[in-house]
């Protein structure tokens, strides 16, 4: 497991963009006390997705309003159609952890909304 912050990092509806060592840039999403971790680019261009616009389990680019599922990395409006990857969070105490990344993760389980009842999906969030 990687630590990626702490929560009292991210406050509640609020993006951090963390960069790791040998790692892509982070996003770390607080949404209502719950934790999601995601590549901070946005797949269509190369903006920070830690500068958009977080709304419930939905980040929005800041570049072309593509919008995002946090719980699947499903593209939900155009422009994006490619999904951002998505890590299964867990909190270990106040430290915020993901797997060691390794291969690409395929988003699943979302049918065009973001919704939690979808769940199935590559990311688990965690809760405070």
């Amino acid at each position: 497991m990687i630590k990626v912050c702490e929560t009292d990092a991210v406050a509640d509806g609020e993006v951090l963009r963390v960069e790791l060592d040998g790692l892509v840039p982070l996003a770390v999403y607080n949404t209502e006390g719950e934790f999601f971790v995601t590549d901070d680019t946005c797949s269509h261009g190369d903006a920070s997705l830690a500068e958009g616009f977080l709304e419930g389990t939905e980040i929005e680019c800041p570049w072309h309003s593509g919008k995002f599922c946090l719980r699947t990395g499903r593209a939900l409006t155009f422009p994006a159609v490619e999904p951002i990857r998505v890590y299964p969070v867990t909190l270990e105490g106040n430290a915020i952890l993901i797997p060691t990344p390794t291969g690409e993760a395929v988003p699943r389980g979302c049918s065009g909304e973001c919704r939690p009842e979808e769940a199935g999906t590559n990311a688990t969030p965690a809760r405070t």
